[in-house]
């Protein structure tokens, strides 16, 4: 082992077709499965059910219906709507004719929805009238009812084209404060394949129930484009209700795999009487680390394992473990097959260390799953056109069999309730509190396997905690604000005077009330 680099190639990815469309390909299945349910939004007392000819003709007659507001191909479009089926189905019409959807969190306040789309030059918005949009950005408005009515237009034609060619567009934060626009091609959905085989053992017979809002990116991909494009039934439960409940779920419509971050299991497995679930295959956990206690007494309630990946917004997940290949003990997976992945030094070199040395977590430049670049940034930079790599900036090791161990980030970025969170974005709108003279956040654990966003603050006095998360809630989304505040005499400074965020910790007496 002494010697050797880690960098492991595992097989060789499938060629995209030359000529390709996004939503062509996740809907391929449908004409042959017409009568089959492609999607069923569950609640306690029944389900809103959606065929997949259904599903299809809704998503050709919206894309037609776009075109027919004077937009097209190229033209960009923010998607700010609500947990309603519209959000895939705009999500997919609007690829269908190479319009570039935007998709939104219906968490965001107007403030940082503004700070967010003033560059990515938006022709329109598709809008929710139960969430707000910034008078400010003055594009055209399509609201619900709109989209609703077109699913009754006449279909529209799948525009194929070049697998390299932007297809849509997703937000993730960064270090700097500011969201980064990420720009995602059609090819990135063929490239799931990868994750298809070697993360969710997925078949047409399955019923995957994902546990998240349907306008999270996690639910867009894992929960219901990659079941459709292999002609499973999507199960997503109602926003309205709560967690406690989807194991009742689980059971009574034949989940046959679960997925969900690890805080979702965690609020799964505080219920009582925990029912008996003899469909469900597997569970899958992306988001953040899932912790050993939390997957043991899965294992026990349900005789089943939960099987972990390890990706980011600008690539999706490209290392996991699965059925046919469980994770080696204290490791998160193995790169897929079709992937090239290494871990590399620390000094900017982007060379290779060796195995069993920790380093920076980085996938091959050309991935066929990796994101065309950032908006209005220098892409030919970021994505290390030289070195053939790019840096994932979480830190790693690789072990002789190619498994990795996780080892947490190499910058500041939080990781809470499956969310990355800058730090830096969080203080920024923080600081604006009158009363606030520094304020540094931070990931803190404030029991076993519960970790939140606290809030470390200077002051003239202690500023009351129900204040703060008020005025957090005007500013922040709610995945944004912390949850704990801790008023400080002064904030941990290193030599040249930088905050250091890691050596925040929780009094010993508020950690143990």
């Amino acid at each position: 082992m002494e010697g050797m680099l880690s960098v492991f190639d595992k097989g060789l990815p499938i060629p995209c077709p030359k000529n390709f469309n996004l939503a062509a390909y996740v809907l391929s299945q449908a004409d042959e499965l017409s009568d089959k349910n492609a999607l069923s939004i569950l609640g306690l007392s029944g389900s809103e059910n959606w065929t997949y000819s259904k599903l299809k003709e809704a998503v050709l007659c919206t894309a037609q219906g776009l075109l027919d507001r004077g937009l097209k191909a190229q033209d960009r479009i923010l998607m700010r709507l609500g947990n309603t089926v519209e959000f895939p189905i705009v999500f997919l019409a609007a690829i269908t004719v190479d319009i570039n959807p935007i998709p939104l969190s219906a968490q965001l306040t107007e403030g940082e929805v503004s700070r967010m789309v003033e560059s990515v030059g938006a022709k329109a918005v598709c809008l929710d009238p139960a969430l707000s949009f910034p008078n400010s950005l003055s594009i055209e408005h399509i609201m619900l009812d709109d989209l609703r009515r077109m699913q009754t237009t006449v279909p529209a034609d799948y525009c194929f084209g070049p697998p390299d060619r932007l297809a849509y567009i997703v937000f993730t934060s960064g270090t700097s404060g500011r969201a980064k626009a990420v720009m995602h091609a059609h090819r990135a959905v063929w490239a799931r394949q990868m994750m298809i085989k070697d993360w969710y053992d997925l078949h047409d017979y399955d019923r995957l129930l994902h546990a998240g809002a349907l306008n999270w990116t996690y639910t867009l991909g894992t929960g219901l484009l990659d079941p459709w494009s292999q002609g499973a039934t999507a199960l997503i439960p109602d926003p309205a209700l709560p967690l406690e409940h989807l194991p009742e779920l689980m059971q009574n419509h034949g989940a046959t795999i679960f997925a969900a971050s690890p805080g979702v299991y965690r609020k799964c497995l505080s219920i009582d009487n925990f029912p008996a679930l003899p469909r469900l295959r597997h569970g899958l956990s992306a988001g953040e680390k899932l912790s050993e206690t939390i997957h043991k007494k899965w294992k026990v309630l349900t005789k089943t394992s939960i099987y972990e990946s390890f990706g980011m917004s600008e690539c999706s997940t490209f290392i996991s473990s699965s059925p046919r290949a469980p994770a080696e003990k204290n490791t998160i997976g193995r790169p897929q097959t079709g992937r090239r992945v290494a871990i590399l030094t620390q000094d900017g070199s982007n060379t290779a260390v060796e195995l069993g040395k920790t380093g920076i977590i980085a996938i091959d430049r050309f991935d066929q799953g990796l994101m065309l670049g950032y908006v209005d940034a220098d892409n030919d930079n970021l994505l290390n056109v030289g070195s053939g790599w790019f840096l994932t900036g979480d830190l790693g090791k690789m072990s002789e069999s190619g498994s990795i161990t996780y080892l947490g980030r190499n910058d500041d970025v939080i990781t809470a309730g499956g969310y990355r969170v800058s730090p830096v974005e969080v203080e920024q709108q923080l600081q604006s509190h009158p009363d606030i003279i520094s304020i540094a956040v931070s990931q803190v654990e404030i029991k076993q396997d519960t970790s939140v966003i606290g809030a470390f603050y200077t002051a003239q006095v202690e500023i009351e905690t129900e204040l703060l998360k008020a005025f957090a809630e005007k500013l922040l989304a709610k995945y944004k604000q912390p949850r704990v505040y801790v008023y400080l005499e002064a904030l941990p400074t290193g030599p040249n005077g930088k905050i250091l965020r890691r050596a925040l910790s929780l009094p010993k007496g508020l950690l143990d009330g």
